[in-house]
């Protein structure tokens, strides 16, 4: 009986293949020619002696036995991969503790305080997950993670770190001294390009400039000239630039306007929709862990703490 299993790369590519639907598309995620992907599937029906795709010349579609198999896939590979992340954490034993947060964060939050941390710290060593995708605390092999949410992370553990203000930031090179910005409504009569975040959830958007505008009191704002972003990182890169003003988050941006790189044009702040926030994150089984606390309690203090 268990010569007839497959190995995990077979069912690696079947469960690619069975969730997309389509052998090209699997074929990029797992690496291999379409070609290849279809030959393994081929080869797994044969060992298995069961169809599991029934294809035509303009699609694949699982078979009732196929979609049994596929449902098998998923478990038994997310199992495997959780218990690999086990595994890891195991083997690395006392070495660094592995924290995943967005490189957003990494490089205009937490690396200005690293010294901070090593100061208070010293016995603690960190190595860094950067990346944007949510991650699996066993799967992945992570201790603690930084996310931003509305406080969705149900059954971990997670304490909020701060909730972005967002405010209009400039290059110095922008302002001109004939045509100083003495009000809000001088950004709409010098034609300056405004850009800001595009992000929706449900009824949930991004502070944007219509908001903003309406916080300073500007009730007949036309947008379609603002310059949309998906990421917030190309917003301050456009202003950092010198081509237009942004909406950006106070809280990631205090480097950039000590020292001069960026300006906060007036007083006017939107913040962000109820519940969503930065947040640190851990899993419940970390709860006994005094590195993780002694980080986690760290982090917390650090966004309590007072600019410099």
């Amino acid at each position: 009986m268990a010569r007839t299993l497959p190995g995990t790369r077979a069912l690696r590519t079947f469960e690619a293949a069975a969730r997309h639907l389509n052998f090209t598309r699997a074929a990029q995620e797992v690496g291999l020619t379409p070609a290849a992907v279809s030959y393994q599937i081929k080869e797994l029906e044969d060992q298995l002696g069961v169809t599991l795709f029934v294809r035509n010349s303009r699609s694949i579609q699982l078979t009732a036995a196929g979609a049994e198999l596929h449902r098998a896939a998923v478990e038994a590979l997310g199992t495997l991969q959780r218990a690999l992340g086990r595994a890891r954490r195991l083997a690395r034993g006392d070495g660094p503790l592995r924290l995943s947060l967005s490189a957003r964060i990494a490089s205009n939050w937490l690396l200005p305080r690293l010294p901070r941390l090593k100061a208070a710290h010293p016995e603690l060593s960190l190595s860094f997950d950067v990346s944007d995708e949510l991650r699996d605390f066993d799967a992945d092999d992570i201790d603690l993670a930084i996310r931003f949410d509305a406080g969705s992370d149900a059954g971990l553990r997670s304490a909020t770190l701060f909730a972005p203000t967002i405010v209009a930031v400039c290059s110095p090179a922008l302002l001109r001294e004939d045509a100083p910005l003495r009000q809000p409504r001088d950004l709409l009569e010098r034609g300056l390009c405004l850009s800001h975040v595009v992000w929706r959830s449900g009824e949930t958007v991004w502070p944007d400039w219509p908001q903003w505008m309406a916080a300073a009191g500007i009730a007949d704002f036309d947008d379609s000239a603002c310059m949309g972003f998906a990421d917030s990182a190309h917003v301050v890169q456009a202003a950092l630039d010198g081509h237009a003003v942004g909406l950006a988050e106070l809280e990631l941006i205090g480097a950039d306007l000590a020292q001069g790189r960026l300006l906060r044009l007036f007083d006017i702040a939107v913040p962000m929709p109820d519940g969503y926030a930065y947040r640190v994150v851990h899993a419940p089984q970390r709860d006994d862990d005094a590195r993780v606390a002694a980080v986690r309690d760290w982090l917390l203090d650090e966004a309590r703490r007072a600019p410099d």
